[in-house]
């Protein structure tokens, strides 16, 4: 498959409508995936970025149909991680020496990845490439979210080639933002951030002020995962600024594990307290065990405060409360508050060792935990209602 996307430019990615989990097993992809990769044909012609290794024989045969290999005269590679530049070994044994357009961190990567000492011409911000008539604008997009990370920018066609950026895991025949499930689009752009790109907010703000003051007129948006922005493009790069902002909703996120459903009822009844102080509050509830842990943290990106629960079992919380906590320090979240609840049986260590969980990850722990005995009686569940007022009242407080 490849299709146009302006007279000099043209789609030659690949659609992965099967892929559930990406980064190895870390991030969940329900809606699978697109790997773009792009040719831009003037009097010279450029290839910007290729596929995932797996499809690399596939993608190569593919470009053939589409131009004669050697008429590539360059070959742009924004970021060296395998998704990306996988198809990059296979291509250059069809056209050895071709140069390959990358920032000095992408050299670097790409001999780690590929143990080749290819034509690499480093670039850096400002570099243009010469097409003949329009020119490729590259923009250093250093943890972007890798060090080798990059832009580049089609003149004549305003074209922002972004790469990582204003992507999404989402696999569609209808390759635009304007004739996909917005709903959708919007669910999984967010996830895409939330899950990748927050522990580099503050250089997603700084790196979108830069591209805002070179006054560049852009009329398409290209990731490199995902749908093209064509409709009002610049819509992504307005929500990125918000979700850069330590963003929150309206949103309490009440996620536990259970064992014997003490904690599950009390994670219930403290619901039920924030909905009983807060009638305005969205309230999402997930059992860590049984839910994705990728949408889990996407809520918790979107929330004012988290409510984490655990039973204790040798002396620790349970298995998939500490991976979700271990995540979310990853993320580095700013502005949320939390609290921390569970039930035990002998010796209770599970929500002091939430609380200080929540703390190392940089979130106020604004209550000092429930701690319940046993299988929660009605004073427990009283309690546990308590909580939820308190962090109903919270979130109302919280702008």
């Amino acid at each position: 498959m490849a299709f146009k996307i302006k007279d000099s430019v043209t789609w030659v990615g690949k659609i992965d409508w099967e892929l559930r989990r990406f980064h190895g097993e870390e991030l969940s992809t329900h809606k699978g995936t697109t790997y773009n990769s792009y040719l831009v044909k003037g009097e010279k012609t450029a290839l910007i970025d290729t596929v995932w290794l797996p499809f690399a024989g596939e993608y190569v045969k593919n470009l053939k149909n589409v131009i004669d290999l050697k008429d590539i005269d360059y070959i742009v590679a924004n970021h060296a991680e395998i998704d990306h530049s996988g198809a990059l070994g296979e291509l250059l044994r069809e056209i050895p020496g071709t140069p390959v357009y990358c920032t000095a961190a992408g050299v670097k990567s790409l001999k780690g990845h590929f143990h080749q000492d290819w034509n690499f011409r480093p670039v850096k911000t400002g570099d243009r490439l010469d097409l003949g008539g329009n020119e490729l604008i590259f923009v250093e997009a250093r943890m972007l979210h890798w060090p080798d990370s990059m832009f580049c920018y089609l003149t004549g066609e305003n074209i922002l080639f972004s790469n990582d950026a204003f992507g999404q895991h989402y696999a569609s025949e209808h390759m635009y933002n304007d004739l996909v499930d917005q709903d959708e689009l919007y669910r999984e752009a967010v996830k895409y951030y939330a899950n990748i790109l927050t522990p580099f907010s503050q250089l997603v703000t700084a790196k979108i002020n830069e591209l805002t003051a070179l006054n560049l007129p852009v009329e398409l948006i290209c990731p490199s995962h995902g749908i093209i922005w064509r409709k009002e493009p610049l819509q992504i790069v307005h929500k990125y600024l918000k979700w850069a902002a330590d963003y929150r909703e309206n949103q309490v996120t009440v996620i536990y594990d259970t064992m014997w459903d003490g904690t599950r009822r009390a994670a219930e009844a403290i619901v039920s307290g924030i909905k009983s102080a807060n009638e305005t509050v969205n309230i999402k509830l997930y059992n860590a065990a049984r839910s994705d842990i990728n949408d889990i943290v996407t809520e918790v990106f979107k929330s004012k405060v988290i409510v984490v629960g655990s039973p204790t079992i040798n002396k620790v919380m349970l298995h998939s409360i500490a991976a979700l906590l271990e995540m979310i320090k990853g993320l580095q979240f700013k502005q949320k508050k939390a609290a921390a609840f569970g039930c035990y049986g002998w010796s209770g260590e599970a929500v002091k060792l939430i609380a200080e969980k929540l703390e190392d990850a940089g979130l106020e722990v604004a209550h000092a935990g429930l701690k319940m005995l046993w299988n929660p009686d009605e004073s427990a569940l009283t309690a546990a209602v308590e909580l939820g007022k308190e962090i109903g009242k919270l979130a109302a407080a919280e702008s």
